[in-house]
């Protein structure tokens, strides 16, 4: 009986100090986290460019829940533009439309969409008729990574893309020691107004203009105020929520610091 509970206390320690570990050093551990989660969309293009198309597939699909791959909304790497915005963006740059109608890579990811009773206006991929924009066509997009003329998308689209990497910005900023002792949580009607009405509102009426909702007639914003919606929403969101980690995880060290005391525990008090 003795063993156990001097195990279970010896674990209860090892359990405490690593929870005084985390809560000392989390802004560097979630750091290198959303630095990674931000970086890797970018490797797949990379990937899919060198021919390794396997290992680039997998990260596709692994971002693939947490974002819609839109290609006309995505930025791509290797190819004849950045990005290939839909005609009706109103973008200097060349449609994507006009890049797809001859891509067999187009073609065989709108395979995977076309006949599909209610869905497709396509019988066949030789029906195909960029300007009849229709869901398929919306979806077959995600399923295009690109081609050797276009180039290779990322696996998140330019906003989201836009949002992690202002986050992981934000979160340098923060790690600054004079900014961090500092700094509070953004009021919330601010980060309402500054970082999420834009983001929404765009994003939204651009949703609702496509199927299954066809509210009105599609819309498509520039890739630039794509970026610009997305850093001001990260940007916002690190500032809200970095401080709030920082005083939880205050609360957590003072905490487990108090009861190394109290037991005659020895360890390092926080400076």
């Amino acid at each position: 009986m003795t063993d156990k509970r001097e195990t279970r206390k010896s674990f209860a320690v090892r359990l405490n100090r690593w929870v005084l570990q985390l809560s000392r050093h989390w802004l560097r551990a979630a750091l290198v986290v959303i630095g990674l989660y931000a970086a890797l969309p970018w490797v797949a293009p990379v990937l899919m460019a060198a021919g390794v198309t396997a290992p680039a597939r997998v990260l596709y699909f692994v971002y693939g829940p947490f974002c819609h791959q839109f290609a006309f909304r995505s930025f791509f790497l290797f190819g004849e533009q950045s990005a290939y915005p839909r005609a009706i963006a109103g973008s200097e740059l060349a449609s994507y439309e006009d890049y797809i109608t001859d891509s067999p890579e187009f073609d065989a990811a709108l395979l995977n969409w076309v006949g599909r009773p209610g869905q497709s206006r396509f019988a066949t991929v030789e029906d195909f008729d960029p300007a009849l924009w229709s869901f398929d066509m919306q979806f077959a997009s995600k399923d295009f990574f690109g081609s050797s003329r276009m180039g290779y998308k990322t696996t998140l689209c330019q906003r989201d893309v836009a949002i992690y990497a202002a986050i992981f910005l934000g979160g340098l900023i923060y790690s600054i020691p004079f900014i961090r002792r500092r700094l509070r949580p953004i009021p919330l009607l601010l980060y309402v107004f500054a970082g999420v009405v834009p983001i929404g509102i765009d994003g939204f009426s651009q949703m609702l203009g496509y199927p299954p909702f066809s509210l009105w007639e599609p819309r498509e914003t520039l890739p630039t105020f794509r970026v610009a919606t997305g850093i001001m929403f990260g940007l916002m969101t690190a500032w809200l929520v970095f401080p709030y980690l920082e005083l939880s995880f205050r609360d957590t060290r003072l905490q487990v610091e108090d009861k190394f005391r109290r037991a005659g525990i020895p360890f390092t008090p926080s400076v």
